[in-house]
């Protein structure tokens, strides 16, 4: 607390923007993320059902460990499926009045 007031009364407002932090820079860049995720949420690999991180890492270019903090930061989970399917058969609707009785 008093590290931020001794900046506020030394240099005023800029005085509480924040300094650069130690470490290294993140070395996955955004636009590598966002690519992760558009195809993760927009497309399937050829000859499978769903994304999993070897294929995406294949895919992408980074290591299964990063794909799984990506999905994991974003909640993604490609191997469960979200939507509801209908069946084609033709029939279908009069099955279901049959079976539930509407």
């Amino acid at each position: 607390m008093a590290r931020w007031r001794s900046r506020f009364v030394g240099d005023r407002l800029e005085g509480m923007l924040d300094e650069p932090r130690p470490g290294l820079p993140p070395s996955i860049l955004l636009d590598q993320v966002e690519d992760v995720v558009i195809a993760t949420l927009e497309q399937t690999p050829p000859n499978e059902t769903h994304w999993s991180r070897t294929s995406m890492a294949k895919r992408t270019g980074l290591s299964r460990t990063t794909i799984g903090r990506i999905w994991g930061k974003f909640d993604l989970k490609p191997h469960l499926t979200d939507g509801f399917k209908l069946s084609t058969d033709p029939q279908f609707v009069d099955k279901v009045v049959d079976v539930v009785g509407l």
